[in-house]
């Protein structure tokens, strides 16, 4: 009886036991669940929060669902987060902010590890974005008031004493733009396409890392850019430091209107979001005017100075090459906005003005990018400065273009042996030395060749042209047609000797009464002389063959 009594104790007592575990895994269960759909609202309460903390700013989140399979796995829709407004030359979160947000992501996720340490930060090994939009107002958005007197305007922790941290590693995001906002009403705002970007070393008040693929509109092509971004500057962001290299391959210069060739880039840049300074080369071996189709290399090295508000660019200087000629350029590429019946503005493209230096040049370079013959009009080393104006437009870059200067080109031939000859003729005579007309031999003939030009809608006009040859010296103005060659030029040739020395023989001896005649402004014989024709046809002829 008692042993039996004892066994129906030890059960009730197992069965109670039981129950009481059961009820208790219930409880827990019961609490574990409960605390896992409030982790969900607290856990995006502290995502908020820590922005708020890190850019001062007023942040939204549309939706974030939290799962606890492997760890913490969480993604979110719709995070707004605004400029900070400014009180009293402090940054506080904005009660209201711009229209636009300071950055808006579509949708982002994240892991981390199932524990959390007190002191210590949640460690984040990866978040992934998608669809992230950074729009920086203008500059004087932030100056309404003066900055704080105590801080630079650097970011704070991601959280405070007290509140969940987090540490991220790294934020990977693809589709991602920036726009830089303009406080400029005839500009408008820098759009920057950026296909993939990836941050490394992230934390407060310090340079991140990162490695961008942006996609360049025109000419169309992708720029892989990698180097460091910031500390984020949270009292102005377009003031945030940024220094970087840039490799940009494969650029079809065809996608502008005139000209064409498959340009490859590389350079370095730094300075803010707003104001880069940058330093690269390019290589363009195939460069050429599409309406003449001469392909030409031409390498740049550059120094330049970009608002990154708008890109407009200054130039400081550009240093070429092209062909075998060697120049510098210095001027400004400025994007050009129209606005027209109320409709929205809009770019119609870039004006250039630039001032060029050609120091080290041969003149055939320059005739063969601008002529569909491969024979030019004239050859020789050519120094030239000139002011150069290319306005935007959607006619061929040859006949947009303005070109005024001065050239001096010594040694100067004329490409065209019947020409050659004439002036070599000339110069013979001019030096009173007929006799030697036949046999002509030019190789060691100096000459030299300066004037004022100006180039407008395809045609060179020449104001004033000094060509000087043993024995004569040619003043000539008039034009050449770049697209057909056409030749017009009129002027004086004045010889040393005179009519009767040139002519020499029996002959001169008859034209000796003549001298008196043609002497002239200090010359033995001042003739009319005239060039007209085609480059592959000229006419070249004095006023005593009229």
């Amino acid at each position: 009886m008692d042993g039996r009594t004892s066994f129906w104790q030890r059960n009730r007592w197992l069965k109670w036991v039981g129950g009481g575990l059961l009820l208790a895994l219930l409880v827990v269960a019961g609490a574990v669940y409960f605390l896992l759909r409030q982790a969900e609202p607290i856990l995006r309460a502290r995502v908020v929060q820590a922005l708020q903390a890190h850019f001062h700013a007023r942040v939204e989140l549309d939706a974030f669902h939290v799962s606890f399979v492997d760890g913490v796995r969480a993604e979110g829709k719709g995070l707004r987060i605004w400029p900070p407004a400014q009180v009293e030359g402090v940054s506080v979160p904005s009660p209201a902010g711009p229209v636009d947000p300071l950055i808006r992501v579509d949708e982002f996720r994240f892991h981390a590890p199932l524990r959390y340490e007190p002191g210590k930060p949640v460690h984040i090994q990866v978040v992934e974005l998608k669809g992230l939009h950074i729009h920086l107002p203008p500059r004087s958005h932030f100056e309404k008031n003066p900055p704080s007197a105590n801080g630079a305007g650097a970011s704070k922790p991601w959280g405070t004493p007290g509140m969940m941290r987090f540490q991220v590693d790294t934020l990977e995001c693809a589709d991602a733009e920036l726009v830089l906002g303009t406080s400029n009403p005839a500009k408008l705002p820098m759009e920057v396409a950026i296909a993939h970007l990836k941050l490394t070393h992230i934390g407060a008040d310090k340079a991140m890392g990162f490695d961008a693929q942006l996609t360049n509109p025109r000419p169309v092509g992708a720029i892989h850019s990698t180097g460091s971004f910031g500390p984020w500057h949270v009292e102005d962001p377009g003031e945030s430091p940024v220094n970087g290299d840039y490799r940009f391959d494969h650029a079809d210069l065809g996608d502008f209107k005139g000209i064409a060739g498959i340009l490859n880039s590389t350079g370095h840049y730094q300075g803010t979001l707003r104001n880069l300074t940058t330093d690269g080369e390019t290589d363009t071996p195939d460069f050429r005017l599409t309406q003449f189709g001469n392909p030409m290399p031409l390498h740049t090295r550059f120094h330049a100075k970009v608002d990154g508000t708008n890109g407009d660019t200054w130039l400081e200087p550009v240093e070429a090459t092209l062909g075998h000629s060697h120049f510098f350029a210095q001027g400004q590429i400025v994007r050009v906005v129209v606005r027209e019946n109320g409709a929205p503005p809009r770019s119609v493209g870039h004006d250039i003005a630039l001032d060029i230096n050609i120091d080290k040049a041969r003149l055939e370079d320059f005739l063969r990018l601008a002529s569909r013959s491969a024979t030019q009009l004239l050859t020789g080393p050519v120094a030239v400065k000139a002011a150069l104006h290319i306005p935007p437009g959607k006619v061929p870059v040859h006949r947009r273009m303005t070109l005024n200067g001065r050239f001096v080109l010594d040694q100067a031939r004329f490409a065209s042996t019947k020409i050659q000859d004439r002036i070599e003729e000339l110069s013979l005579r001019g030096q009173g030395r007929p006799k030697e007309v036949k046999t002509l031999d030019s190789t060691g003939t100096r000459s030299r060749m300066t004037g004022d030009f100006q180039m407008a809608n395809g045609v060179i006009k020449l104001s004033t042209l000094d060509y000087t040859v043993p024995g004569a010296d040619i003043q000539l103005r008039g034009t050449y047609g770049l697209e057909g060659g056409a030749l017009d030029f009129r002027g004086t040739a004045k010889m040393q000797a005179t009519v009767s020395q040139m002519v020499g023989g029996w002959k001169g001896l008859l034209l000796k009464p003549a001298d008196r005649f043609f002497k002239k402004n200090g010359a033995g014989t001042e003739i009319p002389i005239h060039i007209k024709g085609t480059r592959e046809n000229p006419k070249f002829g004095f006023g005593l063959d009229n």
